[in-house]
């Protein structure tokens, strides 16, 4: 583990503090699940966003995301995001589908 610094509002740090006692957590747990939840969530709006853009495929999102590609296309079906496939894409998306 590494040990970072933030300075943070005084509402958060006491919204951090109060969610500590209830969870029965130290306070570094809370900001550790915190910011694991920010980051996974910031990963797969950055990969809905390339797929969306037609920067990446749907394989390459889902990689983006660290999902699997089956999780990657619910999430598209959730969000009524259609799924584009070039032949190509479909051939690299089932192969590393096969193998994941």
């Amino acid at each position: 583990m590494q040990v970072v610094a933030a300075r943070l509002p005084k509402d958060v740090a006491r919204e951090i503090e109060r969610i500590a006692a209830e969870e029965k957590l130290d306070k570094s747990s809370v900001v550790a699940r915190a910011t694991d939840l920010f980051i996974r969530q910031w990963k797969l709006e950055r990969a809905m966003k390339l797929y969306e853009d037609g920067r990446i495929t749907a394989q390459k999102a889902a990689d983006v995301a660290a999902l699997s590609i089956w999780e990657f296309l619910e999430e598209l079906e959730r969000r009524k995001i259609p799924v584009r496939y070039s032949a190509g894409e479909f051939v690299e998306d089932f192969e590393a589908a096969q193998k994941g």
